[in-house]
């Protein structure tokens, strides 16, 4: 019986890091980002390991599909056991402390492919806990079925594949695009709330200064707000989530308008994605004005969007000859929307049919 129920939590667990890893290592730019939130001076406050989550999002995730397979063939299993409660216990804390402190809402588990709330991930993670603990105890029962030398080259290969799946997706685009700007997506229906659609309750709470000390009142209260009261701030509280729509954040700014809903009704509309100008690789950068004007010559309007604005605007169009217009959208859309900076969508009448890498694009069908 013991050895039953170690080698079900043995493929139980095995294969739910290979899912959760892969999920992740076919977008390691998105899982970056979950990181430099978890290091952000609002959660963890370990801002100097921001310019370092790329680097290590790519390694968290390769380890996490090689632990996963080093498990299902049995590949030193004192060191993957220890490792694998190791990794545990740290992601159980990291979803805990986002749960109960409601700092990160989605801890990027699975990448985009399925979204957890704070508290299903940890349940996941204690679950996960469990299992893993059952490993630990009966380590002796976890033995390879292969040839010693036969599971070492297939633990090898689980490396390379898993560093070139790597590189590729970070010098390409995610190989399964699982976010709200897929191509075949049409970003006006992907904004639309439908009918009868359950709305947020949100609880407000209203601070003022009373008497020089600050007091909270509910909305019911500020009927009745003391003589002198001096507004402070206000707070959100999310009772209950209502419907949200796929794509909610979405505009293109610029001198102070909004434009998406002409812009999204163009035929033919080549956009670049800059989501900061001043960490767009030159690169990309160098080629896409000779892409402009050959895709102006095959009547398409040229825009790009970045979140970055003034001076850095002025910058990069003059090192670069760019003669498109530029328009405002927030940075965490635009990085939603595209991980590589720069990166290139081409619309017709708001429907994404294609979305290339800087890398690629020769790959670019005008």
């Amino acid at each position: 019986m013991k050895n039953i129920i170690t080698q079900f939590s043995r493929v139980f667990v095995g294969v739910l890091f290979i899912i959760s890893g892969l999920l992740k290592l076919d977008d390691p730019v998105g899982f970056s980002y979950k990181l430099g939130e978890y290091f952000g001076e609002t959660v963890l406050n370990l801002p100097f390991l921001v310019p370092l989550a790329l680097p290590l999002a790519v390694f968290i995730v390769i380890f996490e599909v090689v632990l996963g397979f080093m498990l299902l063939v049995g590949y030193k299993p004192k060191f993957t056991v220890w490792s694998l409660l190791l990794m545990i216990v740290f992601f159980t804390f990291l979803t805990f402390y986002s749960a109960y402190f409601n700092k990160v809402t989605d801890c990027g588990c699975f990448g985009d492919a399925l979204k957890l709330t704070p508290w299903q991930s940890f349940t996941k993670d204690v679950v996960l806990l469990f299992f893993v603990a059952i490993l630990f105890i009966n380590q002796k029962l976890i033995k390879s079925f292969l040839p010693k030398g036969v599971t070492n080259i297939l633990v090898y290969i689980s490396i390379l594949s898993c560093a070139f799946m790597a590189y590729w997706v970070l010098n390409h685009l995610p190989i399964v695009d699982f976010r709200a700007y897929k191509v075949g997506t049409n970003i006006k229906k992907a904004m639309e709330i439908p009918e009868g659609a359950a709305k947020s309750v949100v609880e407000m709470t209203f601070i003022y200064k009373v008497n020089g000390v600050d007091k909270e009142f509910t909305e019911k209260d500020l009927m009745n707000l003391p003589a002198g009261a001096t507004f402070v701030d206000r707070k959100d509280k999310v009772i209950s989530q209502g419907y949200m729509p796929p794509i909610h954040d979405f505009s293109m700014e610029k001198d102070g308008s909004d434009y998406k809903d002409e812009l999204l009704e163009e035929p033919k509309l080549l956009v670049f994605v800059m989501y900061d100008l001043g960490k767009s690789d030159k690169t990309g950068m160098d080629q896409l004005e000779k892409l402009s004007q050959t895709a102006k010559a095959k009547g398409y309007k040229v825009i790009a969007m970045t979140a970055s604005v003034g001076d850095d605007i002025t910058k990069a169009k003059a090192a670069y000859g760019l003669t498109f217009d530029f328009y405002f959208c927030d940075q965490t859309t635009l990085k939603t929307i595209e991980r590589a900076n720069p990166s290139i969508l081409v619309l017709q009448k708001g429907t994404i049919v294609q979305k290339v890498h800087y890398n690629d694009i020769d790959t670019l069908n005008l």
